[in-house]
């Protein structure tokens, strides 16, 4: 099971090392559970805990002439080896296409990391059946090494992310089994999770874990999510 908290653009550098050095202060000895940590890359921190750190982003270079953009020298000075590539806001707010994606994915994978590659429909698709749904997340695949190991696929609904509408759970455990048989990797929700549902969806059998926005950007509401991933037992 997989426990990740994306910080988007929220928590400083100090509030983040006060953050992780919090959430290691809680968590027992984790089997059976990981747990990621994605801050904003200004607050990037060095940390060495059962909490590994991860990059929202950073451009396909190891460095060079990409203002405003971070690349692999940066990820490697704090450690960095994980990151999320394909989330629905470098898709819908800043354009980013499948083409560039796939070839930030390429970078990546040559460089070993784990890829938290996420994928999801807006509403006008989700309206149109899941037929549509089904057949405009594999769009959101094409390019992409499915048999790559590092590979987690984390399944986040456009119109569910920061809108407090989240798919029942029919609807998330049909679309993940979909997914597990086209893809084959780890499969993680996103999408307007909260300590209320979280439980119940790392219930569903095809879900793996979850990947957390607002709501956990109060660590004792993650270390909530962590301890009732903790609790669950899949065969």
């Amino acid at each position: 099971m997989i426990v990740a908290a994306n910080f988007k653009t929220n928590l400083t550098r100090l509030e983040t090392g006060e953050y992780l050095g919090e959430l290691e202060g809680m968590l027992p000895k984790l089997e059976g559970v990981e747990v990621r940590v994605f801050p904003a890359s200004s607050s990037l921190v060095p940390h060495k805990g059962q909490a590994v750190v991860g990059a929202q982003n950073a451009y396909p270079a190891k460095s060079g002439a990409f203002t405003g953009e971070i690349g692999l020298v940066h990820l490697e000075e704090f450690g960095i080896e994980t990151i999320l590539v394909g989330h629905s806001e470098r898709r819908h707010v800043l354009h980013e296409s499948q083409v560039d994606i796939a070839k930030k994915f390429d970078f990546f994978k040559e460089n070993g990391f784990e890829i938290i590659y996420c994928i999801g429909e807006p509403l006008s698709v989700k309206e149109q059946g899941l037929d549509a749904t089904l057949a405009y997340l594999q769009t959101q695949l094409e390019g992409i090494d499915l048999s790559y190991a590092k590979l987690v696929v984390a399944y986040e609904p456009v119109w569910a992310i920061g809108s407090g509408l989240t798919p029942t759970l029919e609807e998330i455990e049909t679309i993940h089994d979909a997914l597990k048989r086209i893809a084959g990797v780890k499969l993680l929700y996103g999408g307007s999770v909260k300590t209320d549902n979280a439980k119940a969806i790392m219930e569903l059998p095809s879900v793996d874990g979850v990947l957390v926005g607002s709501g956990a950007l109060k660590v004792e509401n993650f270390f909530s999510m962590i301890n009732d991933a903790i609790t669950i037992k899949k065969g």
